[in-house]
């Protein structure tokens, strides 16, 4: 794809809003082909001529391109007070780029969308990687005239892209937020993943991935979002919150034959998969899934020792005090393995893994400081 220039790009992106990029064929790393891939991603703030001032946000599994709120798009963002106008990511100053993931369900090219006979590719969408996805972002900074970015900044998925872009294209990323992530899936995170993926695949309405138009299988989708809820929670934050207790009119001890009632905390799951199942593709939530699974800098490269010591996008390294999904342990082990002395930043959030998404204020200071932003 021919890039346009920064300036064509200035003009022409309105500051904030939803826009779609055509970047033409993919070829995927275990060799799946898409004849054409469009990706949907948001804007904020105003590219210079230079095309020099870009960031790269990138969201975690379900998330959006919704980062912060804009004239355009007044509703909150799932980072709302780290983008924006005098925020952490100035966007007085710098042009911020958020793109939905390939695979996606939020404007981007994904199982659902529809192939150039007009049917939903379903379970022929390819097999997707963080990877793959940096090598789509990378043709869309193409099109949009950045051939550098300040920074690549990103939690949980976001982080493993935004480490998977400072490792395949060093030259165009000056730093790198990687919160809440590790250089690659455990054992464990790879176990949580495979429940989430057979509770979809069992469903009876999952129909090998070719369930479209309908029904869709939203009990095994609410259930692998419990399944990750759970691990996005610390037990401490839901012991506070439920403990025990029984919700509002019902009782878990009952005369019945069977339990009818529920604990609070069963109710709060359920609340929480009923809210996914109403805005996200269960295909696209496998996709996603498969894509983390196979997070691995290395893959390919040499040992990880070797492949991180190579990066030089400036890091700014943080964890989550209380994540039992990515222990903080990982973060320190990443920082470890990169060059010099690389400090890891820690969010003192009771609630596990989601404080990325709401206590991220904490160090917001010192991944400015240490971005350049």
């Amino acid at each position: 794809m021919t890039a346009i220039t920064a300036q064509h790009a200035a003009t022409a992106l309105p500051e904030g809003g939803l826009h779609t990029q055509r970047i033409g064929a993919l070829d995927f790393e275990t060799g799946g082909h898409l004849p054409e891939v469009e990706l949907a991603y948001e804007t904020w703030g105003t590219l210079n001529a230079t095309g020099s001032n870009a960031v790269l946000v990138l969201h975690a599994l379900t998330g959006s391109t919704h980062v912060a709120s804009s004239d355009a798009l007044p509703e909150e963002g799932w980072w709302e007070g780290i983008v924006g106008p005098g925020c952490a990511i100035d966007t007085d100053r710098w042009f911020v780029v958020a793109p939905n993931i390939v695979g996606g369900c939020y404007g981007t090219t994904g199982p659902s969308s529809l192939d150039p006979d007009g049917t939903p590719w379903g379970s022929r969408f390819p097999f997707t990687t963080i990877r793959d996805s940096v090598h789509a972002e990378a043709r869309l900074a193409d099109a949009l005239g950045i051939h550098r970015w300040q920074a690549v900044v990103g939690g949980s998925m976001g982080g493993a892209r935004a480490l998977e872009w400072a490792a395949t294209y060093p030259e165009r990323v000056a730093g790198m937020a990687v919160i809440a992530c590790g250089a690659h899936s455990t054992a464990e995170q790879i176990a949580f993943a495979q429940a989430q993926i057979q509770s979809i695949t069992l469903d009876a309405n999952f129909r090998g991935g070719d369930y479209y138009p309908g029904p869709t299988p939203d009990g095994g989708l609410g259930i692998a979002r419990k399944i990750a809820h759970i691990t996005y929670r610390s037990q401490p934050d839901m012991d506070g919150r439920f403990g025990r207790g029984a919700q509002a009119e019902e009782d878990p001890f009952g005369q019945s034959l069977r339990r009818l009632g529920r604990y609070q905390v069963e109710s709060y799951l359920d609340y929480q998969a009923a809210k996914l199942v109403k805005r996200f593709d269960a295909n696209s939530y496998l996709v996603l899934t498969e894509a983390l699974m196979s997070h691995d800098v290395s893959r390919g490269r040499g040992t990880e020792a070797e492949v991180l010591a190579r990066i030089t996008a400036a890091p700014f390294i943080a964890a989550v005090e209380s994540d039992r999904l990515y222990f903080p342990g990982q973060s320190q082990e990443l920082a470890r393995q990169l060059p010099g002395e690389v400090p890891v930043y820690m969010i003192d959030s009771p609630i596990g893994h989601d404080g990325f998404l709401t206590d991220l204020d904490q160090v917001a200071a010192d991944m400015t400081r240490i971005l350049g932003l």
